[in-house]
């Protein structure tokens, strides 16, 4: 220590080490260069743990603790003032870096954000989460807070980015969000189960017999037989239909954003861009529902796109396509409706059920999978796959007697 760094006391008489001063008011103040050479201090009405913060002031950690963190940070070569944002301030930085995002990509960023600004532990510092933190928040938001394990895997798929950032850009020590969620969370996200044979049957005869529901069965039959998604079915237009050749293109998708703003988008994938095969019954379904289609004054335009076969009239929008949103709650009435009327209760059906029973059917069948993960519009196979997991024990049973072997 220099000579003259030993006369320097503070007002009790303590020796201040190197860059320690006391100002006038008796705050502590203690100056230090930080990674990128910039001159930065902190502050603290006290010096060591023991001292007493003034009535009325802020307390704050002592001088000294907070330089051993400050020194242990720099030695690592990490920035110990960038690891005073905010948990918010972090995931804001990193989600201000992300372009050419999907508007629904967005959307579930906004909801993951909005989540964590409810949360005391969105306002951490970084530089103070540690692993068993970030597990024991993710436990309290579905143990405490009811959160369903779909909604934290998006959070979780926000945070984890967002630390790995400010590891690699030296503003921590390590990612406490770097480790499997399923090891810590329950997984409870809703199964979207095909429904039989038998059940597709009595909802689509119960549909088609209906007053009300009628008016939505061709889209409903539509998906049971196609496998498409609801998105794609929406987008669909007439343009989009061959039936000299009996072929139906999908190249968009249909979505809507805050303000009832409807755009077009294309597939997620390339794989997502394909023509299917009509069979006779989708050929005759499509028939009926172009030929009943309300033919309106002034066809919807979105996006330059006209001619949507599905539509749908709203009090303050007028005639637009309709959304998948709205089937879903069609679907619903129509279930709910049958199960309040019949004692042999429907399942919970969505247009997402339509979709996977489709290619649940068609494993079924036999189908070769490749042939199935095109139909779908599936990238990876893997996707295509799992159908075959889930068909169970009684299509096992059927395929073995079909080969003799039961």
């Amino acid at each position: 220590m220099a000579k003259n760094d030993k006369k320097r006391r503070d007002k009790k008489g303590r020796i201040l080490d190197t860059n320690e001063i006391q100002k006038k008011d008796g705050s502590y103040e203690y100056r230090y260069i930080d990674m990128s050479g910039e001159k930065r201090s902190i502050y603290s009405w006290r010096l060591v743990a023991s001292d007493k913060t003034p009535p009325g002031k802020k307390d704050k950690p002592a001088l000294r603790d907070m330089e051993k963190e400050i020194k242990k940070a720099l030695f690592k070569g990490v920035d110990p003032y960038g690891g005073n944002l905010t948990v918010v301030e972090l995931c804001e930085r990193y989600l201000s870096t992300l372009v050419g995002l999907r508007e629904t990509t967005k959307s579930c960023h906004r909801t993951a954000l909005n989540l964590l600004k409810k949360e005391s532990f969105g306002y951490k510092k970084i530089r103070d989460v540690h692993v068993s933190d970030a597990k024991l928040f993710l436990i309290k938001l579905q143990k405490v807070n009811g959160k369903k394990y779909h909604s934290i895997h998006i959070l979780r798929g926000v945070l984890r980015p967002a630390f790995q950032m400010a590891y690699e850009d030296d503003l921590i020590i390590k990612n406490p969000f770097d480790w499997p969620l399923a090891n810590v969370l329950i997984d409870d996200s809703h199964t979207r189960d095909a429904i039989s044979r038998e059940m597709e049957r009595k909802f689509l005869k119960f549909v088609k017999e209906d007053e009300h529901f009628s008016q939505y069965y061709d889209g409903m039959f539509f998906l049971f037989k196609t496998g498409v998604r609801i998105s794609e079915l929406c987008a669909l237009t007439i343009s989009d239909i061959n039936f000299k050749k009996r072929e139906i293109k999908i190249t968009k998708q249909l979505q809507y954003k805050r303000g009832g703003i409807l755009y077009i988008q294309a597939p997620k994938t390339k794989s997502g861009i394909r023509t299917l095969p009509m069979s006779q019954e989708v050929y005759q379904c499509l028939k009926h529902a172009v030929s009943s289609r309300i033919k309106p004054a002034i066809e919807p335009v979105v996006d330059g796109y006209t001619g949507f076969i599905w539509l749908n009239y709203r009090a303050k929008k007028g005639l637009r396509p309709t959304l998948g949103y709205e089937w879903n709650k069609w679907f619903n009435n129509a279930v709910e409706k049958h199960n309040n009327i019949y004692k042999l209760q429907l399942p919970h059906i969505t247009p997402h059920i339509c979709r996977h029973t489709y290619c649940s059917n068609m494993a079924k069948s036999g189908m070769y999978p490749k042939v199935l993960q095109y139909l779908m519009g599936h990238a990876d196979i893997g996707v295509t796959m799992n159908t075959y997991t889930h068909l169970g024990i009684e299509v096992a049973r059927e395929e073995l007697m079909r080969l003799g072997s039961v």
